[in-house]
C-alpha cells in the first residue's frame, strides 16, 4: 500500500472526493432502476454474461470473486425467472454454459435506459451547459486514469 504522504495533497483530496461522488452516484443510479426482482449480485451475473459472453459456473465465480455455490444459487434463480439458460459447453459436455437470455437482455437494457435517463435529467436540471461540459471532459480524465 502506498503511503498517502508521498502523495500531493491534491491527489489525496481529488481520490477522496472521486470516491465519494462515484458511490453517491452509483447508489442513485441503482435507486432510478430499482428491480425488486433481482439482487445485486444476480444484477451482477447479467452484466458479467453480457459484457464478457457465455460462460461456465466456475468462470463465473472467479471472475465474480464469489464461491461456485453462490454463482449456483443465483444462476438458478436466473434461469428460472428466464433471464439466462444453460447448454452443455461445446469443449466438455459435463460442464454447461450459461448465456444471457433475451429476456435477462432486455432486463439490462431496461435498466440501464432508466439509469441513464435520471442521470441525463439530473444533469440538465442542476447544472449549466459549461459545468456538463466540464463533467464531460472530467470523466475522460477519470476513464484515461482507470484504463488498462
Amino acid at each position: 500500500m502506498t503511503d498517502t504522504q508521498q502523495l500531493s495533497g491534491s491527489a489525496v483530496r481529488a481520490a477522496h472526493e472521486v470516491r465519494v461522488a462515484v458511490g453517491r452516484l452509483r447508489r442513485r443510479l441503482r435507486e432510478s432502476s430499482e428491480r425488486d426482482e433481482l439482487t445485486p449480485s444476480q444484477t451482477s451475473l447479467l452484466s458479467r454474461l453480457d459484457r464478457d459472453g457465455p460462460r461456465t459456473a466456475s468462470e463465473l465465480a472467479a471472475a465474480e470473486g464469489v464461491r461456485p455455490q453462490s454463482v449456483a444459487v443465483s444462476v438458478g434463480v436466473l434461469e428460472e425467472r428466464g433471464f439466462v439458460t444453460r447448454r452443455p459447453d461445446p469443449g466438455d459436455g459435463r460442464r454447461q454454459t450459461i448465456s444471457l437470455a433475451p429476456a435477462g437482455r432486455a432486463l439490462l437494457d431496461s435498466t440501464r435506459a432508466a439509469g441513464e435517463e435520471w442521470l441525463a435529467r439530473a444533469l440538465h436540471d442542476r447544472l449549466t451547459e459549461d459545468e456538463r461540459a466540464t463533467v464531460i471532459t472530467a470523466m475522460g480524465l477519470l476513464d484515461r486514469i482507470s484504463s488498462r
